[in-house]
């Protein structure tokens, strides 16, 4: 059981996280003016899934390991209590939100119960994900890290091929889905 195993895992929970802020910070972007950007927004809502799935994956299995009582998951410890707080949070939030965004483009326009929920679940994910990012500021140094050839761990190429994995999955899915969205673009250039 290598030692190391805990280290490696928050490592790829990092690189993830910092390619998921990017992300998410184009499709912050698209917020600024919805009605000329709604194919850019529902095509990044649709990117950003996989790679959530892979940040959900890296931290459930942190989290499954350490609750197993894997002794290197154990020795490594918990998060800080309130990060153990806040995760259901941002996880339920982020589900949520990803969810009736997808319902939105299954609904398509029309459907007032769908949007609100999008637009509540939003604003809680956007308070609970702000505090999530600030709690880990600090592992962006592990980044840093890796991207600088620093990887005394080994295993940067194989982390980045998974999220580049990710991100490769939700662009081709976004390409698919993007069609269905189409009501969209008209629903948001009418009079509304």
């Amino acid at each position: 059981m290598p030692a190391d195993g805990p280290e490696r895992n928050a490592r790829l929970t990092a690189l993830t996280g910092v390619v998921l802020l990017g992300l998410l910070a184009v499709e912050g972007v698209t917020l600024i003016s919805l009605q000329a950007m709604i194919s850019w927004h529902i095509f990044v809502g649709v990117l950003v899934v996989p790679v959530v799935g892979l940040k959900l994956a890296s931290t459930g299995y942190r989290f499954f390991r350490y609750y197993t009582r894997r002794s290197d998951y154990v020795r490594a410890g918990p998060p800080h209590p309130l990060l153990r707080l806040l995760g259901p949070v941002v996880v339920l939030s982020t589900l949520v939100l990803l969810g009736s965004g997808l319902a939105l483009v299954a609904v398509g326009p029309g459907d007032g119960l769908v949007l609100n929920l999008h637009k509540a679940s939003f604003i809680v994910w956007l308070g609970a994900l702000g505090a999530h990012v600030l709690g880990h500021l600090r592992r962006l140094r592990t980044v840093r890290e890796d991207v600088a050839g620093g990887d005394r761990l080994g295993g940067f190429q194989w982390r980045l091929l998974l999220v580049a994995g990710a991100v490769v999955t939700g662009a081709v899915t976004a390409v698919v889905v993007l069609p269905h969205g189409a009501p969209w673009l008209h629903w948001v250039g009418s009079e509304h």
